[in-house]
């Protein structure tokens, strides 16, 4: 048992790093954070290679004025991403939903990084 407890202090510690990080939001955001955060989740609709805060397109300005537009409306982030959503399909946000098949992509990095780490711990236990 003794040989695991920096294991287990480790692990209690990255918990509570990623909780404490995660758990993070900064307070209350102004209109314009709040825009460009939103602009940030959604892809450029004609360079596709950027969001639509990045880009400099023509498009990517009215996807812009419209967040900004819906902001001061007073919509939702949800309400807003919809509307988008609705208007260029589902490919309009830069990450996959959580749920579905969308899941996968989310699921599978952290059951690689788990079978990883899984598959380090029983080499050098057997090593040993």
């Amino acid at each position: 048992m003794r040989r695991w407890l920096p294991w287990l202090a480790l692990a209690a510690v990255l918990a509570v790093a990623l909780a404490v990080g995660a758990g993070r939001h900064g307070g209350r955001a102004t209109p314009a954070q709040r825009a460009h955060r939103i602009a940030g989740e959604l892809r450029c609709p004609t360079c596709r290679s950027l969001s639509a805060a990045e880009s400099d397109a023509k498009a990517a300005k009215a996807v812009r004025d419209e967040i900004a537009r819906r902001v001061r409306a007073g919509e939702s982030d949800s309400e807003i991403r919809a509307y988008f959503v609705s208007r260029y399909g589902r490919d309009i946000l830069l990450e996959p939903e959580g749920t579905g098949v969308a899941a996968i992509v989310w699921v599978l990095p952290v059951a690689a990084l788990v079978c990883g780490i899984a598959g380090l711990a029983l080499y050098f236990r057997r090593r040993r």
